[in-house]
């Protein structure tokens, strides 16, 4: 495929304007698929530089607590993978935000992996994260991802030996998600003080972008964490946040604003 991915394509202007990426995380068909769908619009008006889309899961063993129930609510709202790739595509009619989907390798192989990857493809998604796929057993994967122009987004853990971290980044593309806490996912009072040092382990290794996530809760954590890196994940902060407006009428618009304060201070960290 000739273009270029809208995730290559953000990063690259982020550079070029020397400053980091807000990627912000929401739980798909959380209170439901049409607020998903104005939740995304509007994270791209409030500055929002990737979105990541979790599609619900019965058994989403990397979650903590909060992206857990976001899940239930997500399958209890009728939520399907066909239904968000829907959404995807309603999105592209209004955004060019780059889109990845954060999903578990059941969901593909129950669909089909090159028809999952097909679909994902034409609905307007830019990359994937399969969250319980090891990149060891990720070949038919990766070949369909290429072949489609879809990034395969992989994740790096504190715990990850050297000598791993250089084969996992050496399959990346789009960028790399550094999980800067052992454990699950979940909003935290405070930042790993070893993020700095794991980063320059990836960096070594790697000219992708390099994003940390699994805990940031607040701007001032964000501003923080995106000194470290190239752009910062948030997820169960907003989620939170979904959860407990649910659906009342100024969901949007709250959320919105919540992030648009991440995406301020993220912008902040000019890159060195």
């Amino acid at each position: 495929m000739s273009r270029v991915n809208r995730i290559d394509a953000r990063f690259q202007a982020l550079r070029e304007r020397q400053t980091k990426a807000l990627v912000a995380y929401i739980g798909a068909g959380d209170p439901d698929l049409n607020a998903t769908r104005e939740l995304a619009l509007a994270f791209d008006r409030a500055g929002v530089d990737v979105l990541e889309l979790g599609v619900p899961f019965s058994d989403p063993l990397a979650d903590g607590l909060v992206n857990q129930l976001a899940a239930q609510r997500g399958l209890a709202s009728g939520t399907t993978p066909r239904g968000v790739l829907d959404t995807v595509s309603a999105i592209r009619r209004e955004s060019q935000i780059p889109i990845v989907l954060y999903l578990y390798y059941n969901l593909l192989h129950r669909v089909g992996l090159e028809a999952f990857i097909a679909d994902s493809a034409a609905a307007g998604v830019d990359g994937l994260l399969v969250l319980d796929l090891p990149p060891e057993e990720a070949d038919g994967y990766e070949h369909a991802m290429r072949a489609r122009g879809l990034c395969a987004i992989w994740l790096v853990a504190p715990t990850t030996p050297e000598d791993r971290i250089r084969r996992i980044v050496a399959r990346g593309s789009g960028f790399i998600y550094y999980v800067s806490r052992e454990g699950v996912t979940g909003m935290q009072t405070q930042v790993a003080s070893s993020i700095g040092d794991r980063v320059a382990r990836i960096r070594a290794h790697t000219p992708l972008p390099i994003a940390i996530g699994f805990g940031v809760s607040n701007a001032d954590q964000a501003r923080t964490v995106a000194a470290a890196g190239d752009g910062v994940v948030v997820g169960s902060a907003i989620v939170d946040r979904i959860g407990r407006l649910g659906r009342d009428p100024r969901l949007v618009a709250e959320v919105a604003g919540f992030v648009g304060g991440l995406a301020t201070a993220v912008h902040e960290a000019k890159a060195g």
